[in-house]
């Protein structure tokens, strides 16, 4: 029986802070297949995070199909904003939101997973990290300021791990970020530099794809995920508008699940997806096809 195998590999999940995400959905399935899985939280989110790991308030949602929980191998704070520590300014590092964190910035991360685990750590990277301050603000409203945010966190991020974690994963590697429809079609209520964020985020995909697959031998892909009532998406204050109209119009009339995107970036960081990169690969239930629809 053909099936997706990751025994013996490590992936890093980049943007886990709660478990209604796709980030704890692809760690998730990435372990059900067999991987060692670490992830990385956002600081001011890790405190939450970790307490609840504790105290079991997520043992449900971490329960694997054989009964065991899942376990993350390391939890690493990270702030994708800042690719080292002397970028961060004065106000954040001192900010108790911050406190005792250590090194958080992309380049302290690659190094932590270096001391951790040896010179090439990584077999797997998924990005699913996004930020837009002023996401609720349509694009003519956006400040330039707010607009640049969203892209460097959102695309630039992706970049900047590429970097620095590229020359530290293993012979054919897999690299794997989250994107939505909003980079190339209108969706109105999707603002503040979101949209722009994404259409650099799948040009990025095309270019690292080839780059550090000449350079590392490694597969960069990306998936456009239909909308799903995340905590993360809920800042757009439309989300279940959004997925009401999905819902009725998509060619499969059915809400999409953390489960279905998870499953195909576990395919897509597989062997099995070995001659897919530089792809974006739609898992919307076919939505982004539909132009009019009928009943």
């Amino acid at each position: 029986m053909l099936s997706i195998d990751l025994s013996g590999r490590r992936a890093l999940v980049a943007g886990v802070a709660d478990a209604g995400g796709f980030g704890f959905a692809i760690a998730k399935a990435l372990a059900e297949a067999g991987a060692s899985v670490c992830v990385a939280s956002w600081p001011p989110a890790m405190g939450i995070f970790e307490t609840m790991l504790r105290r079991g308030k997520l043992d449900e949602a971490r329960r694997m199909s054989d009964g065991s929980l899942l376990d993350f191998e390391k939890i690493y704070a990270l702030d994708a904003a800042y690719d080292e520590l002397d970028d961060v300014p004065e106000e954040i590092r001192s900010s108790k939101r911050y406190s005792g964190r250590g090194d958080f910035s992309i380049g302290g991360m690659a190094r932590a997973l270096v001391d951790d685990f040896g010179p090439q750590p990584l077999d797997i990277l998924v990005h699913s990290l996004a930020n837009g301050p002023e996401v609720a603000k349509d694009l003519l409203d956006t400040s330039r300021k707010g607009y640049l945010a969203a892209v460097s966190v959102s695309s630039y991020s992706l970049v900047g791990m590429v970097q620095r974690l590229g020359p530290l994963m293993r012979p054919r590697a897999a690299v794997l970020s989250l994107s939505y429809l909003g980079s190339e079609r209108v969706v109105s209520g999707y603002g503040g530099g979101m949209s722009s964020a994404k259409a650099a985020l799948e040009s990025d995909t095309r270019f690292l794809a080839f780059q550090a697959g000449r350079r590392h031998g490694i597969r960069v892909n990306t998936i456009s995920a239909g909308p799903y009532a995340s905590r993360a998406a809920s800042a757009t204050n439309m989300i279940d508008r959004y997925i009401e109209h999905y819902e009725r119009v998509s060619p499969i009339p059915e809400r999409l699940t953390l489960e279905e995107v998870a499953h195909v970036s576990a395919f897509l960081c597989s062997p099995l997806a070995s001659g897919i990169t530089g792809a974006t690969v739609h898992v919307d239930h076919g939505f982004h096809v539909m132009g009019i629809a009928t009943d």
